[in-house]
Parts: C-alpha cells; structure tokens; sequence
C-alpha cells in the first residue's frame, strides 16, 4: 500500500506553492506509505539550463560533493550548487542529460543522479513528509505542477534510491509515482534495456516512466501512451505520470488500488484518497470522482 499525490495548474501562466501543497497531502497519506516520502516538482525553466539533483550516498558528503562539482565541470558549466544533508541540487548549463548522469555516477563513487530536467526536480528521502518538508523546505516552492508518494516498501529495499518518484532517464523532465506491483517487470525492463536504456534501480516503477518517456520520445501522444500502458503493463497499479506540461494517469484493469481526481477551471488535484485534497481545498465545490478500471485521463497546462 502507497498513497500518490497530483497538482497541476491549468492556466500555463499560473504559480503556486506546489511544494507546500503536495507535502500536506503527503503527510496525510503518510500511513499509506511510512517508509519514504518524495516528490517531483515542476516550475519554470530557466533559460539554457539544467537542474541536477544527487544523492551523495557516503560518510564524506563535503568531500564528495566537491567531486561532483568538480565531474559536472568536465561536461558543463556548473552555475550554482547546494547540498542540504546527502542531497546536492546542481545548476548547470545545459547538456545531453544522459551523458552528463552516466558521467557522474562513473566519476564519482557512492552518488547516484536522482533527476536531470530543465523545469523537473526530485526530492525524496526516508522518513515522512514532513521531515522531507522540514529538511528541504519545499512549503518555499512555488511551480506550475508535481506529483508525489508516500511509499510502504514491499518488493525492494528501503532507501532513498528506491523511493519515489522515479526520473525516466534520461529524459529530461518525466517522472513517475506509482501505487501497485507491476508483475511483467522484467520482461519490459529487458525490451527497454535493448532500446539502450539504462535503469538506476530494481524497483517495478522505474520501468513505467521508462516506458512512456520512449513512446513520447517517439513522437506518441501522451494519450496514446497511457492507453497503450493499460495493455502492457501486468499486475495492479494506478500511477501518476509528469512531463514538463502534462500530468496523466492510468488504472489497471482490476482497479485494486485507489486513484481520485477533482477539478475546476483552475487546478486538478489527484490523489489515492479524498482526505488528503481536502487537507489542502476544503472547498465542497471541488468533488472527487474516482478512476475507472481501465481509465486514462491526461491534464495539459
């Protein structure tokens, strides 16, 4: 059991404190997921450049993000950096994502590239959201849209690498957070991998931003995408998938796992129960309406 998370302002001028949002509603569902909590928020880009975000996954944190730094500058100009605890957010001119992620993780030892995007960034860590919130300060985001998860691990192990959202590298600015068990994993992983793609983690989820991000990258729809996903994929999920313009979502045919959505003419919230869109819009006239098996929906800004 996982509870996933969704907000998305539809005017494509529109801001918003979508950091502080999905925390709230993260914290809500926190009992769904005690295990990890994360989130891939979205704002504008900035021009030519690049947001990385690196777990630094050893005792000398100082020390190896200054390798990082060090490794970025091989490949880019590195604009700014920070590290709050293990976590190190990279500012860096753009450049091919895939080669500059493959490039860090073989430079330096003990990091692991969470995310490059152009409007996306992945936070995640152990704990609940409000540790996550406390640590990053995420109520100080204001962005266009994201999607998060509050994770109860139960088919891989519990750590930062393999909690949600999962970045689909590496294609800059798609994310996944994923409620279920995708049974056909390896089989899809295996298609993929002979595509050229390149996995980060043994998690079941990483492969379903893996497999839309191809069908995108290949000039699919994202409708079509998300259909197709319905048929592909095996097991009991409902997901929620982000581009840099775009929130969709997909239920599988048994509609085992919870997945809502309420709109107006400003926002769509989505969420695995109500209460947690009613911790942040208490608002009666916004009404949740419940997935169907099978059903896709897709929001654009």
């Amino acid at each position: 059991m996982c509870g996933i998370v969704g907000l998305l302002y539809k005017d494509p001028e529109r801001r918003g404190a979508v950091g502080g949002i999905l925390a709230e509603m993260c914290q809500e569902l926190g009992r769904r997921g005690p295990d990890s909590t994360g989130m891939a928020l979205y704002g504008v880009a900035a021009e030519g450049a690049l947001v990385v975000r690196v777990d630094l996954d050893r005792a000398d944190r100082e020390a190896a993000a200054a390798a990082v730094v060090a490794a970025c500058g091989d490949l880019t100009a590195v604009r700014e950096h920070r590290r709050t605890g293990r976590s190190l957010r990279l500012a860096v001119t753009a450049v091919d994502e895939g080669r500059l992620a493959d490039h860090l993780e073989a430079r330096v030892g003990g990091v692991r590239v969470f995310s490059i995007g152009r409007s996306m960034e992945v936070v995640k860590d152990t704990g609940w959201a409000d540790e996550l919130d406390r640590t990053h300060s995420l109520h100080d985001h204001v962005g266009t849209h994201g999607i998060g998860h509050t994770r109860m691990a139960t088919e891989s192990r519990v750590d930062i690498a393999h909690s949600h959202p999962f970045w689909a590298r590496p294609f800059p600015d798609v994310a996944v957070v994923h409620n279920g068990t995708i049974t056909n994993y390896h089989r899809l992983r295996r298609r993929l991998e002979l595509r050229g793609h390149h996995f980060a983690t043994g998690n079941d989820s990483e492969v379903i931003a893996v497999y839309i991000a191809d069908r995108l990258a290949a000039g699919e729809p994202l409708a079509d995408a998300l259909r197709a996903s319905v048929s592909d994929l095996d097991g009991t999920f409902a997901y929620l998938i982000a581009t840099d313009t775009a929130v969709g979502v997909a239920r599988d045919q048994f509609a085992t796992k919870p997945l809502l959505y309420a709109e107006n003419d400003e926002m769509v919230l989505l969420a695995s129960e109500e209460i947690a869109m009613r911790r942040v819009f208490p608002d009666p006239s916004l009404v949740p309406r419940e997935l169907q098996a099978k059903e896709v929906r897709w929001w654009q800004r």
